[in-house]
């Protein structure tokens, strides 16, 4: 399998509800490092997995989606609690929606899968897998 991985990153706020989050409950921040990961299991006919400037481009506008806002007050996500997991699943379909659209050319419509990564912190991090 191929792969090929594109980085950005991003600013919110959120709370979270449920005893297990403590303090976490209350607002407050979160900054993450975003990775995204394209797989196939052959390269396409120009010879790459994606089109890396056109894959970071769309992590950029998906992220844009996201970034500097209080997840809180986003209708999108009202009733989730924008866990580092729950928001990873976001970005990665997101993503997929694009892809699927055409926005990363019409060879990334063969695309097998799609990782993406939110760190946290140098020494935590989630991810969400899905098929494409």
């Amino acid at each position: 399998m191929f792969s090929v991985n594109v980085r950005d990153h991003m600013m919110i706020a959120h709370s979270f509800s449920g005893e297990v989050f403590g303090p976490a409950q209350r607002l407050h921040g979160a900054t993450y490092v975003v990775d995204a990961t394209f797989r196939r299991a052959s390269l396409d006919p120009d010879g790459i997995v994606v089109d890396i400037g056109r894959a970071a481009t769309e992590l950029h506008a998906v992220l844009a989606e996201l970034n500097y806002r209080n997840l809180d007050d986003e209708p999108a996500l009202a009733g989730v609690n924008t866990t580092t997991e729950a928001l990873a699943r976001v970005v990665a379909d997101r993503l997929a929606e694009r892809v699927h659209a055409g926005a990363l050319g019409e060879h990334a419509r063969g695309l097998d899968g799609l990782s993406v990564t939110l760190h946290e912190s140098h020494i935590a991090w989630a991810s969400y897998e899905r098929p494409l």
